[in-house]
């Protein structure tokens, strides 16, 4: 599993014109579920992300997790990340999960993080998706179940 992690001001997903999950202050998620993955995956990435400490203290520190700013999450599922760009110019998606494995895991994944205090806003699964995103810092981290970075 994998994810790209933006702190945000602001963030919104539209679908067909309309708006189907908004947040404030706190992260937006994009995340990739393997072929593979499974349920300590999920488990991992929601403890991991929920508490990041991405978020600056009083010293200018980053120092505070979303937990910890009482901030919101708004994730979005997104195949593309599994893509491999190594060989040739299309990238290769073969090792992203499979639609029902894929939306079960990202479905736990946004359950999990709930249970642990966040607000969680979502995209629509394998719909064509404009996400608005207002990044601060900007601030940016990729997280994998992994570890492979």
């Amino acid at each position: 599993m994998r994810a790209v992690v933006q702190r945000v001001n602001f963030s919104s997903v539209v679908v067909d014109g309309i708006a189907v999950g908004e947040i404030k202050k706190g992260y937006n998620v994009l995340l990739g579920v393997e072929d593979g993955d499974t349920e300590k995956d999920v488990v991992y990435m929601a403890d991991k992300i929920v508490n990041l400490r991405i978020f600056e203290d009083e010293d200018e520190k980053m120092n505070l997790s979303l937990l910890d700013v009482g901030g919101e999450m708004l994730c979005i599922s997104q195949f593309t990340l599994m893509g491999d760009c190594r060989k040739g110019r299309r990238p290769n998606f073969m090792s992203a999960a499979k639609p029902d494995i894929a939306n079960s895991l990202y479905e736990q994944f946004c359950d999990t993080v709930v249970g642990l205090g966040i607000n969680v806003q979502k995209g629509r699964f394998q719909a064509h998706m404009i996400v608005d995103i207002q990044n601060d810092g900007p601030v940016t981290v990729l997280v994998d179940s992994k570890k492979c970075f």
